[in-house]
């Protein structure tokens, strides 16, 4: 590491009283282990790609993600494909990619880890789907799509409320839609490379998932998932039992494996999903959502894939 960039995000939910001697001090360490650094306070997730983009064209071989999973998936945007790394400065409200490669929760610690991390070589997931404002839209994620229940929680969540609250405004909101949300059906076709597509009615929830432990209370939401493998793992909800999604939940809380009716897991290379009823696509009938790492993202249809060796990160060493 000789030329970094801390893009900080302000929006992001965590420490908000810690902020600025959090980043006084990632500058004072890599200053200290001779990194030369630029701090870049970002306006907007567009701003945060862009601003990512200009570092790396101006030599940066590192940029730290300063913010949540949120900020994280902006960066992303401009790292695939270019031979920067990405680093991350946990500083967000949920924090699953971090919690997953174990990192420091601690953003000084974070950083210290960074000096001394393993660059690695992972796969990202990529989505394709319809826009809030009807056009297409293509981006590419390291923690999960959601398609349905989860992502009409994104859609129904103010962010004041999730600054003010943090991840308890995630479990009110969760808690409400259980007992409220309609659940609307859709349509999940996926492959495995190796076999025909296998096609699925009837489906309220769909993750692709890419990580293995979000930390927190769902710990575990798709077990077999990882950044280490080369595809998605799907998990695919074909019930409208809201006891069925609460017994999934508390499946994940306490580390079980077994068997949820309605629910299936299953590793795929590519998933697409569509409207059970052709009216939904022409903005007849109720729109299902979709989010990427906790940010919605638009509706459906949405075609999700894996890109292999996409992404250097730099992840603690054993």
């Amino acid at each position: 590491m000789r030329k970094a960039a801390l893009l900080f995000n302000a929006r992001s939910g965590g420490r908000r009283n810690h902020r600025e001697r959090d980043l006084e001090r990632a500058l004072e360490i890599l200053s200290g282990a001779g990194v030369e650094t630029v701090l870049v306070r970002t306006q907007s997730s567009q701003d945060a790609t862009d601003q990512a983009r200009k570092a790396i064209a101006d030599g940066c071989d590192t940029i730290f993600a300063c913010g949540g999973d949120g900020t994280v998936h902006d960066v992303l945007q401009a790292l695939v494909g270019s031979g920067a790394s990405l680093s991350i400065v946990p500083m967000g409200t949920a924090n699953a990619l971090a919690h997953d490669l174990r990192l420091p929760l601690q953003p000084s610690q974070a950083v210290r880890a960074a000096l001394l991390a393993v660059p690695r070589r992972i796969a990202v997931g990529r989505i394709n789907a319809r826009g809030l404002d009807g056009t297409a839209v293509s981006r590419f994620f390291t923690v999960a799509i959601g398609v349905g229940v989860d992502a009409h929680l994104f859609y129904k969540l103010k962010t004041s409320t999730k600054q003010k609250l943090g991840m308890a405004a995630y479990y009110a909101k969760a808690w409400h839609l259980w007992f409220t949300h309609r659940m609307e059906p859709f349509r999940v076709e996926w492959s495995t490379g190796s076999e025909a597509p296998e096609i699925g009615e009837g489906v309220t929830e769909l993750l692709a998932v890419r990580i293995r432990n979000f930390g927190g209370v769902l710990r575990e939401l798709a077990p077999g998932a990882s950044l280490e493998r080369n595809d998605l793992r799907l998990v695919i909800c074909r019930t409208s039992s809201r006891i069925s999604y609460l017994l999934y939940v508390v499946r994940g809380l306490l580390g079980q494996t077994w068997s949820v009716p309605g629910v299936d897991l299953v590793h795929v290379d590519s998933a697409r999903c569509s409207y059970a009823l052709e009216d939904n696509t022409s903005g007849g009938g109720s729109k299902i959502y979709v989010e990427a790492d906790g940010e919605l993202l638009g509706t459906l249809p949405a075609e999700i894939s894996v890109v292999p060796d996409a992404l250097t990160i730099l992840s603690p060493r054993p």
